[in-house]
């Protein structure tokens, strides 16, 4: 098929992404949903208290183990490439079946690796699987959900189960590191890849029909990825997105380093402090689906960045003087990543609601953009802290400072001004039409 032609065509009225009514439907689809697109950040955050204990493994220093996370972050990205093509030609149930087996095997030989070099490799291996639930999750809420709003409440639901591992994954992740040994936590995740993949298999019902994929040959794909490059709006919330997710992980990624390291917190203490951080993330996320449903989700946008940006300097002023101590730290912290609740649910619809009939394509360049910047951000914070001579905080509050000010930088540019039309009340189909 042409792709021109595909990009021009004007959507059947069968075609159309078609909603979900029953509030029953809904709230079973918002647990499973939030729980596979949390299977590949469970990954994450389950083995960060287990840092030194690997270091300690393999004979080496705790930012050298960072380095896995950055090859983690690679591999979300790239992968994304690969499962949007196949969700929107397959349906987004056969690529499931792949990514979540290839996770579960993969997570089983990470448990069985000897060496940084080699989980660094095979953590590439676990996030090609993880992707694909996450790439699957946000295509299958814009095949079912296409009004603005409904859709922002549903992503910041799928925030709401999502927010579970990073509360309880470091707790996990901690009490097997400690009283089992780190290789246990890779074989739980593995346990979890199983099970998940028997549960799409009996459960989850295929919401992209076969009357709207769309067969597209390498060189259609191309020139659907080249033309979401070439659309402004899209690029500029990608890379809000992007940014805010590198600031995110620069967190993630350090702070199992400032806070062990410097602050001298055990990892059995660890998911302590790191769960009320993710308490308020998930919390922000359901108040954001209430005003969702009452103001213009660029206004809220907008609010949520000035709030992020500022939270980063404070954390950055205290980081290069000290004079809060931990708690100078802790808390402009809890304000970045809380503000992250209203940051990416809204920008992921106004990034994905334009290009409904390639929402399998637009979710996979949308995550190679968030976890391709989110791997540089993790390996600049790592390259940092193995070239201090004495333990800092600086290179993480620095990185999750410079991302705030260029999410709100990008967003400024992608609406000087909030606009006083809904962009819930725009044409979805003429968007189509002339952007993509």
């Amino acid at each position: 098929m042409d792709s021109h032609n595909m990009s021009n065509e004007q959507p059947a009225p069968d075609t159309k992404p078609h909603s979900v009514k029953p509030q029953r439907s809904v709230f079973w689809l918002t647990i499973y949903l939030g729980t596979l697109a949390a299977l590949g950040p469970l990954a994450i955050d389950m083995y960060l208290p287990a840092f030194p204990r690997i270091a300690e493994s393999f004979g080496t220093q705790i930012p050298d183990i960072q380095l896995t996370l950055a090859s983690y972050f690679i591999g979300l990205a790239l992968g994304q490439l690969v499962y949007g093509p196949l969700a929107d030609r397959l349906g987004r149930k056969p690529p499931l079946y792949f990514g979540l087996t290839l996770f579960a095997l993969a997570s089983a030989c990470c448990a069985l690796t000897g060496s940084t070099g080699s989980l660094a490799g095979v953590r590439f291996v676990q996030a090609l699987g993880g992707c694909a639930e996450m790439v699957i999750a946000r295509a299958i809420v814009r095949d079912l959900f296409d009004d603005h709003r409904q859709a922002a409440k549903v992503f910041s639901s799928l925030v709401l189960v999502m927010g579970l591992a990073p509360i309880l994954a470091p707790l996990a992740g901690g009490y097997l590191a400690g009283h089992v040994g780190w290789r246990a936590i890779f074989w739980l995740l593995a346990l979890v890849g199983i099970g998940t993949l028997g549960s799409t298999a009996f459960f989850l019902r295929e919401s992209l029909p076969p009357e709207r994929r769309i067969r597209q040959s390498m060189g259609d794909v191309a020139r659907t990825y080249v033309s979401l490059l070439r659309h402004r709006e899209f690029m500029l919330h990608s890379g809000t997105i992007g940014v805010g997710m590198a600031g995110l992980f620069a967190y993630v990624g350090g702070s199992p380093y400032v806070f062990e390291k410097i602050f001298h917190i055990s990892e059995a203490r660890f998911g302590l402090y790191f769960g009320p951080i993710a308490c308020g993330i998930i919390g922000m996320s359901q108040v954001n689906g209430v005003l969702a449903g009452r103001f213009d989700i660029r206004r809220i946008l907008r609010t949520a960045l000035c709030v992020n940006a500022s939270a980063g300097l404070l954390l950055l002023i205290d980081a290069l003087t000290g004079i809060g101590g931990f708690w100078g730290i802790y808390v402009p912290l809890w304000f970045v990543i809380a503000s992250m609740g209203f940051v990416f649910p809204n920008t992921t619809v106004l990034a994905m609601s334009p290009h409904g009939r390639i929402a399998g394509n637009a979710s996979a360049v949308l995550g190679f953009l968030q976890f391709g910047i989110s791997a540089l951000g993790g390996i600049i914070v790592s390259s940092l802290q193995n070239a201090q001579t004495v333990p800092t905080a600086g290179p993480m509050a620095g990185s999750i400072a410079l991302c705030g000010a260029t999410a709100l930088a990008l967003n400024l540019l992608s609406h000087p001004a909030c606009p006083t039309v809904d962009p819930c009340d725009e044409a979805e189909g003429s968007v189509i039409a002339a952007e993509v």
